[in-house]
């Protein structure tokens, strides 16, 4: 299941990130997001969803949430 199908306020734990990025891979693990992280998803918006990992809150689009397996 992807982060982009994930119920609102429900903890997740992250099983891998899929983009061949490396750039994009090493600004997602700066923010947090990597393999065996808790992730919640907080709202939903049009374009993607604001999730929150460790003490931040981030929005991210559709494209970014289907990479996210939890």
């Amino acid at each position: 299941m992807t982060l982009r199908d994930a119920v609102e306020g429900k903890e997740y734990v992250i099983s891998q990130i899929d983009t061949d990025d490396e750039e994009l891979n090493a600004f997602l693990f700066s923010l947090g997001c990597y393999s065996g992280e808790a992730v919640t998803v907080v709202s939903r918006l049009k374009g993607g969803c604001v999730v929150s990992i460790k003490d931040g809150r981030y929005n991210i689009d559709n494209m970014l949430a289907d990479a996210i397996k939890v």
